[in-house]
């Protein structure tokens, strides 16, 4: 189509009877830019190939394929819904008005055609549907901006999700050799989860939300622990009693920060829900002998039970102030010993089942100290 003609909108004219298509044809070509066809089929082959089209001029009384059929077929097809039909025929009795309207159509006219009647109505429904147009296209540019804002403003929430997770993790580790602790128990968990969701304990409880969120609320897990004394949190041995009960205290002020942006922003989501879980209660053990408020079975959030698993795996074959860097084998013995009292049967089974993807993960997000470790053995 060349340029001029692309400025003018483009009509398809419908009709079996030659004399009306020369006669349409004369009235709207000042103005519009017209494709004609001379049956119903004709007319959806070439509609649907023209996504120049504006609008269809359509007679009802066609061999074949009469006009209200044609109408619904085109209305029925999601690459012609949207143009506008006006109807063109001398069926003009009211019922059979309220059958092309019915159909989708949105006008009716009788002939003989009444030029100006016909200008006025085919003005307005352009009119309408470049209307409809602007505001699709502006819905479009809107839901592009919301979805980029939204994307920000999720990266800025993960980023200070890390930042605060990562001030935890720092006061437990050497502050020079920061640990990847945290990124290892995001992907433990995502692992776990998606182990477990065919199980039929856990399958309502493991959507892809919901996996996603752990994942998301996995390094808020030790958040507590900035507000306990460098004395105990890094002492270099095993903890009295007394020391061992203030380092318990990590769980509740986990809780107590969670919930304190909960009462900031005046309510609850899921996300901060799954995190002021985890925080809480991944201390917690199946047998009811963990803390901070000792419950068993079912009682300890699903979230928990699987940050129960990571968390004591990580432990396991990290390096402490305490104690030395467990290997994969002795870690997956130790952790044996512990289902049923320790871990939810059924969620350390899911972790004996992806524990070669545990130990990826560990190898993956390995600690920098551990690397130059190995890399000072290699020299040596």
């Amino acid at each position: 189509m060349n340029a001029a003609l692309k400025d003018k909108p483009t009509i398809l004219i419908v009709d079996d009877t030659p004399d009306n298509i020369m006669l349409l044809s004369r009235l709207l070509k000042d103005k519009y830019h017209t494709k004609v066809a001379n049956n119903g089929s004709t007319a959806m082959q070439i509609a649907a190939s023209s996504p120049d089209l504006d609008l269809v001029l359509l007679d009802v009384m066609m061999p074949g394929m009469d006009g209200y059929e044609t109408c619904r077929q085109l209305k029925a097809n999601p690459a012609t819904a949207d143009i506008p039909v006006i109807f063109l025929t001398a069926k003009n009795q009211v019922e059979d008005e309220a059958m092309g309207l019915s159909v989708g159509a949105v006008d009716y006219l009788g002939k003989p055609i009444s030029p100006p009647i016909l200008f006025a109505r085919v003005a307005t429904h352009l009119t309408l549907r470049a209307a409809r147009r602007l505001l699709e296209d502006q819905n479009q540019v809107l839901e592009r901006m919301v979805q980029q804002r939204t994307a920000q403003l999720m990266l800025m929430q993960e980023a200070i999700i890390m930042a605060m997770a990562s001030m935890a993790e720092r006061r437990d580790h050497d502050f020079d050799n920061p640990s990847n602790h945290i990124r290892r128990v995001q992907h433990y968990m995502r692992t776990l989860a998606l182990q477990l969701r065919g199980h039929p304990r856990f399958a309502d409880k493991l959507s892809d939300e919901t996996i996603e969120l752990l994942y998301k609320s996995a390094p808020l897990h030790d958040i507590g622990k900035v507000a306990i004394p460098d004395s105990i949190l890094r002492k270099p041995g095993k903890l009295d009693p007394e020391e061992f009960e203030v380092m318990k205290l990590h769980a509740a002020y986990g809780r107590d920060t969670i919930m304190l942006v909960e009462e900031q922003i005046g309510g609850s989501n899921r996300f901060l829900m799954f995190a002021r879980e985890i925080a809480h209660s991944h201390q917690e053990k199946w047998d009811g002998t963990g803390y901070p408020e000792r419950l068993s079975g079912d009682d300890i959030p699903v979230s928990a039970r699987l940050m129960a698993v990571a968390d004591v795996y990580d432990a396991l074959i990290s390096r402490r102030v305490y104690k030395p860097a467990f290997t994969h084998a002795q870690s997956l013995e130790i952790m044996r010993q512990g289902r049923g009292t320790h871990f939810d049967p059924d969620v350390l089974d899911a972790f004996f089942a992806v524990e070669e993807d545990f130990a990826r993960i560990a190898q993956t997000y390995r600690d920098a100290e551990d690397d130059a470790e190995e890399q000072e053995l290699a020299r040596a």
